[in-house]
């Protein structure tokens, strides 16, 4: 296998390219206006990284319907009048040279009813859940297929490079795939072909409703981890294979840390699995834990095309840019509130990683 370098361009399956294979992973940020349009604070963060060298720069998960809305702040691509600030986004991005990617996205079970004013729904009704979701009737499914397609459309429009479903972490799609939590007895519940048909619908016509050269791309979870539930290792590579067949672009695993090994097979790394599962010309991407090029390096090594990055890419917004010298070293958390807002953090979002234990450094000290 040839040996890939880290700051040179990436080739997608359907012939864009990227200037490097780094991207900046989607994150919650909770920084956009409360009906999902985008807010300054939003494009600043982001535009930051695409001025920092990232090839890649995806976007928060942005909700394809009002119900599948899962936190306060959180960017919407639901509707036609998002379009001025999705469109005023992508042209921020472009202007500074990289691909922009919006992660389209449903929360399900853990949409919040608080924020959506609905009772969630998922793939079953999930007994002693907090939020009392409710089994999805055929209507939904079919609503939600077609919102995510719409989605897609919608930020091709906006003149985005491409959109990311987003099947990881335990949101609807996981939910659907989810062995535990999937209890349905139709064309949805059972085996796992049928567990996984919600998400390849959606990818398919999502796939058919947009120009070959508009980049479509899933993220998947694994294995269980956190909320991700119910998942098994040799189902998702299957699911890999089959996605790829659905026409997909690129792949994103996330794997919270990237130099573990998978919990199935102790003896056996997942990015050798994975890259083995697809075709050559389907890029796999990786996220979690990766801090130094010396790190990203070696998941290259490994088999991965690219890499993602997440909280090394907050507090370092230009790690591209930096880390061609092989002697940088990023800077790691704590970090102060003030040093985080100069990095494009809003006060909000310098909130939310609050919530990050040890991340935000304590300044009362």
């Amino acid at each position: 296998m040839a040996s890939k370098d880290l700051f040179e361009p990436i080739t997608f399956r359907n012939g864009r390219t990227a200037r490097n294979r780094i991207a900046l992973a989607p994150m919650t940020n909770q920084q956009s206006h409360a009906d999902g349009t985008l807010s300054d604070d939003e494009l600043r963060w982001l535009a930051l990284r695409a001025e920092g060298g990232f090839g890649i720069v995806a976007t928060c998960a942005a909700h394809v319907t009002r119900d599948g809305q899962g936190w306060p702040g959180e960017l919407g691509i639901y509707d036609d009048k998002l379009l001025p600030g999705l469109t005023r986004l992508a042209a921020a991005l472009r202007e500074r040279g990289t691909l922009s990617i919006v992660q389209i996205f449903h929360g399900g079970a853990r949409a919040d009813a608080s924020v959506t004013g609905e009772r969630p729904w998922s793939a079953s009704e999930i007994e002693g859940d907090p939020g009392n979701p409710r089994a999805a009737t055929r209507e939904d499914i079919e609503r939600v297929i077609a919102a995510f397609r719409d989605a897609a459309v919608r930020a091709h429009r906006a003149g985005f490079d491409g959109v990311q479903l987003h099947g990881a972490h335990g949101y609807l799609f996981g939910q659907f795939l989810s062995a535990t939590g999937n209890k349905r007895d139709d064309a949805y519940g059972g085996s796992f072909e049928n567990r996984a048909r919600l998400l390849r619908e959606a990818t398919r016509a999502v796939r058919a409703a947009v120009p070959a050269s508009f980049l479509v791309g899933v993220r998947i979870s694994p294995e269980d981890w956190g909320q991700a539930k119910g998942l098994d290792l040799d189902e998702n590579l299957t699911l890999a294979g089959w996605l790829a067949e659905d026409g997909i672009d690129f792949l994103g695993v996330s794997l919270w840390d990237s130099f573990a090994s998978t919990k199935k097979r102790p003896d056996e790394h997942p990015i050798p699995l994975f890259r083995r599962a697809l075709p050559a010309s389907v890029p796999l991407f990786v996220a979690g834990k990766i801090w130094t090029r010396a790190e990203a390096d070696s998941l290259l090594a490994l088999g991965a095309d690219g890499v993602s990055l997440a909280r090394s890419a907050i507090l370092n917004p230009d790690w591209p840019l930096r880390a061609r010298d092989a002697t940088w070293e990023p800077r790691r958390p704590p970090m102060p509130a003030a040093e985080l807002a100069e990095r494009g953090l809003s006060p909000r979002f310098i909130d939310y990683m609050r919530r990050w234990k040890g991340f935000v450094a304590d300044e009362s000290r």
